[in-house]
């Protein structure tokens, strides 16, 4: 069974790595994903009015699940711009079809039924709000995820049965001044000095500094073809991070009041929106034990690490704090990734995704095996 399921997990990762699609578009993805699960005699659901899917192993309601994301990002790759699998989607996802492949082998065995959840648009920030809001969570216990992780935070072939990840929030905006003729700059009310002030400002938002945070702008475009004019309109976008949610409110309370003192300065509307809000990770004691056990029991006990403490982001952990009685948390992965994290040229060692299969599913099993013992009360 080991070698089979490497080589079938192997030519899955190959599949997924190759025809990448981006958060809400992964329709081949859904469709590759259906087929696989109906040809190994399973009933797939799909999400409505969206892409991705459930399917559940067992009898009964399902009370432990396991959720794996399916988009990809959109970046430049050797200089064209598509979607790339540089957050190692593919390999959640094949992780995900290993705990199907073996968990249908114990179907008969399983004291309950364990629900694989495949969402989508997780790299948007709004894919986990979505499927929490659908109620396709709202049976379950357990819920554990899992992500890959780089050579900074885990040595290749070793695990963490928590990562904490911190909150993270995108926010896009507009600037509308007033263009001018450049040699007259008191007539209008350049975009560009108003993006300057933003960026100046927004180094003034203090946090504790006990606490990791930072907001910063990350993209400012104004201005066209004439250099002799004073721009009058322009887009930015803003990327926050803070390690604990209640930082995070922080930022924002202090990137409102700079909106407000700059515009009022400039005397210039400036609107914006935000359009990923990820909260920080709510980790549940006994759902990290539990995977704690599940590592020492595939991999052994020398190969289990502390939980990880990382500055990136998960939608994952909207489940949490939608559901606040889920109990939670995400499987530290080491396998190598290099460079890095959503470099386009990311790599990682493959051969960890069936023992990172492995993992999971012990851990779905402990899960249903502490409900039915009622210890987990």
């Amino acid at each position: 069974m080991e070698q089979v399921l490497e080589n079938r997990l192997q030519e899955i990762f190959n599949h997924l790595h190759e025809h990448p699609e981006v958060g809400w578009k992964e329709v081949n993805t859904t469709e590759y994903l259906i087929n696989f699960l109906e040809q190994e005699g399973l009933q797939p659901q799909r999400f409505a009015n969206m892409t991705g899917l459930y399917v559940d192993i067992g009898e009964g309601t399902p009370k432990v699940g396991f959720r794996t994301d399916i988009d990809a990002l959109w970046q430049e790759v050797k200089g064209t711009f598509q979607a790339n699998h540089s957050c190692g989607h593919d390999g959640h996802m094949t992780v995900a079809l290993g705990v199907v492949l073996l968990l249908k082998e114990m179907a008969s065995s399983l004291p309950g039924a364990v629900r694989i959840l495949f969402q989508p648009a997780e790299e948007t920030g709004q894919g986990a709000k979505a499927v929490s809001q659908a109620g396709c969570v709202d049976s379950l216990e357990y819920l554990f995820g899992m992500h890959v992780r780089p050579l900074i935070e885990l040595e290749d072939g070793t695990y963490a049965p928590a990562i904490y990840h911190g909150a993270a929030k995108q926010i896009k905006g507009e600037i509308k001044g007033v263009e001018a003729h450049g040699a007259r700059p008191e007539q209008g009310i350049n975009a560009v000095e108003v993006a300057s002030a933003l960026v100046e400002n927004l180094k003034r938002i203090w946090t504790s500094p006990t606490e990791s945070a930072s907001i910063k702008m990350t993209q400012v475009q104004a201005g066209g073809a004439s250099t002799n004019i004073i721009p009058g309109y322009a887009t930015f976008s803003i990327d926050a991070r803070a390690q604990k949610n209640e930082t995070m409110e922080e930022l924002s309370a202090g990137f409102e009041r700079v909106i407000s003192a700059v515009s009022k300065l400039y005397d210039v509307t400036i609107n914006y929106e935000i359009t990923a809000n990820i909260v920080a990770s709510q980790v549940d004691e006994a759902a990290q034990d539990i995977m704690a056990t599940a590592i020492q029991d595939v991999a052994g006990e020398e190969e289990c690490m502390p939980a990880i403490v990382t500055p990136g982001g998960e939608d994952f952990h909207f489940y949490t704090y939608d559901k606040p009685a889920l109990k939670a948390t995400m499987l530290g992965l080491g396998c190598g990734v290099t460079p890095g994290l959503h470099h386009p040229e990311m790599t990682f060692n493959q051969d960890r995704l069936p023992t990172g299969a492995e993992i999971i599913a012990r851990a779905l099993v402990l899960a249903l095996e502490q409900i039915e013992s009622g210890e987990d009360k």
